[in-house]
């Protein structure tokens, strides 16, 4: 059974950093494409980046340049590194993971910056 743990949320002030993990059971990170989305409130599910078997990653453009996806294959977890928060970057962050038509979900960790 897979099971995909995220941590880290909080609350942090405009222009702080957090870094979101999620523990990884019952898969493999190196061998899935794990990735992060968020929700914000009133708005559909988006995708915030993503990485790749190959370790390939892709961003949305709203978090270039300030998130980094990575994972450590020793401990099955993957991480999002994020830098010079704003307040559209408020909402609930989901990990999820990818392999052929399998797919799964965490229940989600809560981001708020406050301006």
């Amino acid at each position: 059974q897979v099971q995909l743990v995220e941590s880290g949320g909080g609350v942090v002030q405009a222009g702080g950093s957090l870094r979101l993990s999620c523990a990884a059971s019952g898969i493999i990170v190196t061998i899935n494409t794990m990735g992060w989305y968020r929700q914000a409130p009133g708005k559909q599910r988006e995708l915030v980046a993503t990485i790749s078997s190959t370790s390939s990653t892709t961003y949305a453009d709203s978090v270039k340049g300030r998130f980094t996806i990575s994972r450590d294959n020793a401990k099955n977890m993957v991480y999002l590194q994020m830098n010079s928060l704003n307040a559209e970057d408020t909402g609930a962050y989901y990990c999820n993971s990818q392999r052929g038509w399998s797919t799964s979900w965490g229940q989600g960790t809560q981001v708020t910056v406050s301006s």
